[in-house]
């Protein structure tokens, strides 16, 4: 029996998104710069926190109280991990999307600790990571012909 589809092709229905839309596959390119560069940006942070204990204060009380100390080799050891993953998205490699999506939903977990400190940039990272996420869950990693 023939597999009917429906919407110009896409078996999934009108109004949702084809996995091997160009949108898809650009966003997984996208992602691949967006996780390097989220990368930096967490060893710059990492690297601030240990650095100087004084640049970053708790805003109130929190459940989750790690010295600052702790949160820059928390966030240097992130950030050097998801650079790498980054750039081996940008090279195509199949380990890496897999890998991204991983550490994107670590990253989402650990900057939501990180809310106390910094507000504004935990939010960017945790907006960063759930595109990243979207984007190469819905890339189709295959350009083969049927």
């Amino acid at each position: 029996m023939a597999h009917s589809t429906t919407s110009a092709g896409n078996p999934a229905g009108p109004g949702s998104p084809r996995a091997d839309s160009p949108w898809a596959a650009g966003g997984a390119m996208f992602a691949g710069v967006l996780l390097l560069v989220d990368g930096i940006l967490d060893i710059i942070k990492g690297i601030v926190g240990i650095a100087e204990d004084d640049v970053y204060s708790r805003l109130g009380n929190y459940v989750f109280k790690f010295d600052v100390t702790a949160w820059g080799w928390i966030h240097l050891v992130l950030g050097i991990v998801l650079a790498l993953v980054g750039a081996g998205i940008l090279k195509n490699a199949l380990w890496a999307r897999t890998t991204g999506v991983m550490l994107a939903s670590l990253s989402i977990v650990i900057n939501f600790l990180w809310l106390p400190y910094v507000p504004v940039w935990a939010l960017v990272s945790i907006g960063i990571g759930v595109f990243v996420i979207w984007a190469l869950c819905t890339a189709r990693t295959d350009t083969t012909a049927a």
